[in-house]
């Protein structure tokens, strides 16, 4: 076995075909199937489930793409941080909420660059599920996601407090008025959302669990249809203050439990920590890069 043959095995698990593989992998069918039969003697047992239709994993097989997921990305890992120069350098991807992104990022890449010139940022934006389920399978280096977070695989450090606020079209006088209107209109993000799951909660708390919902997938869209008087919504304080105070908007204050939200970073604790996230971590936290936890 070599690590050709798991990147193989990898590619069958993800496109579910020894032909896809196959064509992704740049090699023939045959030698494919060769290479997975190899490896099902090798660990004494099947790793795939074959019919007409589609190749899919056994439980066995499973357990064998976690190891694979994990062996090629401290593979990459040593790439990118081994070599003669004490330079820090290398790529690192790391996961947002958007609202997050909007706030921190730009400051972040502007931090980072100045500090540690030779590190590559690649930033994705994604629901909170999302970007755990890529955490853990190490699409992703780290993860800023709201807590609170009980994974045992994952480390965590908190990174900042925030307020949450109701946001709604400037000529509203106050809450109460608000939800008396019928229908009672939202502006929300997909389901998944925290800031979506916050208003739900308030409004289940004020016995309403009946309501219209329009989603948009923008910070700006929802700002936008806020302001246009179709309905209100849930958004970071900080977000609307910082970007939309000049915006015919109104923001009323949750209570204190749906209304803080903390962020943390999370990265998994079984694999070393590259340089280069360990650069990144340091200015998240606000501190030196030599007193990140090895």
């Amino acid at each position: 076995m070599n690590t050709n043959d798991l990147n193989l095995f990898e590619a069958v698990a993800h496109y579910g075909s020894f032909t896809k593989a196959a064509e992704a992998m740049f090699t023939v069918q045959s030698n494919v199937t060769t290479r997975i039969k190899n490896l099902e003697e090798e660990f004494g047992a099947l790793l795939f489930t074959r019919n007409n239709r589609k190749v899919e994993l056994t439980l066995e097989g499973e357990k064998l793409i976690r190891y694979t997921k994990q062996i090629n990305h401290i593979l990459d890992e040593a790439k990118r941080s081994i070599g003669k120069s004490d330079i820090v350098k290398g790529q690192i991807k790391i996961g947002f909420l958007e609202t997050m992104m909007t706030l921190k990022g730009p400051e972040l890449v502007n931090e980072l660059a100045s500090k540690f010139p030779f590190v590559d940022l690649d930033f994705r934006s994604a629901m909170r599920a999302s970007l755990i389920s890529d955490v853990l399978n190490y699409k992703l280096d780290a993860a800023f996601i709201p807590a609170p977070l009980d994974i045992p695989e994952l480390e965590q450090i908190t990174i900042k407090d925030e307020q949450v606020v109701i946001v709604a079209p400037a000529d509203c006088e106050n809450l109460d008025i608000l939800l008396k209107k019928n229908p009672l209109k939202t502006i929300v993000f997909d389901q998944g959302c925290v800031f979506r799951a916050k208003l739900d909660s308030w409004l289940v708390s004020k016995g309403i669990a009946q309501y219209h919902k329009t989603v948009m997938n923008s910070i700006e869209g929802v700002v936008n249809f806020i302001e246009s008087g179709i309905g209100f919504s849930v958004m970071p304080e900080e977000i609307i203050s910082t970007f939309y105070g000049n915006r015919n908007i109104k923001t009323f204050h949750l209570p204190k439990e749906l209304g803080l939200m903390t962020t943390i970073l999370v990265y998994r604790k079984d694999v070393p920590l590259s340089p280069a996230l360990k650069a990144f971590i340091s200015i998240s936290r606000g501190t030196k890069s030599n007193n990140v936890d090895k």
